[in-house]
C-alpha cells in the first residue's frame, strides 16, 4: 500500500465519521419540533412564539450538520498531501 493511498483511505473514512455528527441535530429537531407541537396543542394561543422560538433552535442545531457536511467534502474532494 502507498502512503498515498493509505491517506486518501483514511480521509474516507474520516469523512464517513463525520457525517455521523448529522443524526445528531436530526434526532434533536425531530424531538423539538414534537415538544413544540404538545405546547400549542396545551395552548393554541401561544402558537406563534412557540414556533419562532422552535425554528431558531432548529436553525441553531442545523449547524452542527452543515459544519459535519463541510469537512466530509474537504476530506473527499481536497486531496490531503498530495
Amino acid at each position: 500500500m502507498t502512503d498515498n493511498g493509505f491517506i486518501l483511505g483514511c480521509s474516507a473514512i474520516g469523512a464517513g465519521l463525520a457525517m455521523i455528527a448529522g443524526l445528531g441535530p436530526g434526532i434533536g429537531e425531530g424531538i423539538a419540533v414534537s415538544k413544540a407541537l404538545e405546547a400549542i396543542g396545551r395552548q393554541p394561543e401561544c402558537k406563534g412564539e412557540v414556533t419562532s422560538t422552535m425554528l431558531l433552535g432548529c436553525a441553531v442545531a442545523e449547524t452542527t450538520g452543515i459544519y459535519s457536511l463541510i469537512i466530509a467534502l474537504i476530506l473527499l474532494f481536497v486531496k490531503p498531501l498530495t
